[in-house]
């Protein structure tokens, strides 16, 4: 009798994973330019509790040997999950956005969270949390405050990805700043995406007066992911 061949052993998920993405920017607001992007993310997931991820952002643009946009962020996380759809998180967010008139403004918060849709095609994730804020604006003293932070995030089969995040200065709770997000990806190759994304930053209270409270930017680019 003829022994039945096995199937090869799947390959155990990286614990590590990550992606880079590049690609221009289309901007209105403050400014209204063409500009170049840069992303990158790195996500620690061992499949136990713990969950590491690291993210930033950079839009760089000029125009005739003048600097005619500049902004860069990074946030990084960790959440631990202690049940089977809670969790709790620490996160650090830099921010700087000559969009907004922002030298830098860092903040780090912790809290809880809650994960309202946890299915392997949708993601819903609820969090709210609190700390302090740092915030430098050009010809302003730096300004310190505790902080309130919410979150939310919603993933649907990696292909839609929308996110919307607010931090409240505890001094003047007016003082606050909103970011909403929404990409779409598809995959071209093996490991590449092409990926579109509107990001929108809300500025309550600019520290000049003159400056836009909004500003939106269209990104598309190329995402590597390894």
């Amino acid at each position: 009798m003829q022994a039945r061949a096995q199937a090869p052993a799947a390959k155990p998920a990286r614990a590590t994973t990550g992606s880079l993405s590049a690609g221009l920017t289309l901007t209105s607001g403050n400014k209204d330019t063409s500009t170049a992007n840069a992303g990158f993310e790195i996500v620690h997931d061992p499949k136990t509790r713990n969950l590491v991820k690291v993210s930033g952002l950079v839009i760089s643009g000029s125009s005739g040997g003048q600097e005619t946009a500049e902004q860069f962020g990074l946030i990084a996380r960790d959440e631990y999950t202690f049940s089977k759809r809670a969790f709790a998180y620490g996160d650090v967010r830099y921010l700087r956005d000559r969009f907004k008139g922002i030298t830098y403004l860092l903040s780090p918060t912790a809290g809880l969270g809650y994960r309202v849709v946890d299915t392997p095609d949708t993601t819903l994730a609820l969090s709210a949390g609190a700390g302090g804020v740092w915030e430098k604006d050009p010809g302003v003293a730096l300004h310190t405050s505790g902080a309130v932070t919410a979150n939310e995030k919603l993933s649907k089969s990696a292909a839609v990805t929308q996110k919307l995040s607010a931090l409240w200065k505890t001094g003047d709770f007016s003082d606050a700043l909103y970011t909403f997000g929404i990409a779409l990806s598809t995959t071209v190759v093996s490991q590449a995406q092409v990926k579109v994304e509107l990001l929108d930053t809300f500025k309550n209270k600019p520290s000049d007066p003159s400056l836009k409270r909004n500003d939106v930017a269209l990104l598309v680019g190329i995402v590597y992911k390894f």
